[in-house]
């Protein structure tokens, strides 16, 4: 479940944005990928929240974009160690998820404009 994010604590912030065009056929399969990484995200040093939105991006796909806030981007450098790890000793490869299901991703990280 997305956990709320608090705008004073997201001030110095580092943002951990992903964008997928899924096929409505791969929607659960991905998804549950999607949560089951969430989860350990949440868990690690330096995650301040994240937020999962959808919307109908065609008739038979969905564009699904994750976003997840962190301390800095160093605290996203240590979750991704910790994500590829869960994924290596489950044997799950995203790279073949995503061709399989013809996902199409767009990731990256960003950091707040200075105002």
């Amino acid at each position: 479940m997305p956990r709320p994010t608090n705008a004073r604590a997201e001030a110095g912030a580092f943002f951990r944005i992903d964008r997928f065009l899924v096929p409505q056929a791969a929607r659960a399969e991905f998804l549950s990928r999607v949560l089951q990484t969430h989860r350990l995200l949440a868990d690690q040093p330096g995650f301040l929240g994240d937020h999962v939105v959808e919307r109908a991006a065609a008739s038979d796909a969905n564009e699904i974009v994750t976003i997840a806030v962190w301390e800095s981007e160093e605290a996203v450098v240590s979750a991704r160690k910790a994500v590829q790890a869960m994924h290596k000793a489950a044997g799950f490869d995203p790279g073949s998820l995503f061709d399989r299901l013809e996902i199409k991703a767009e990731i990256g990280n960003y950091a707040p404009l200075s105002r």
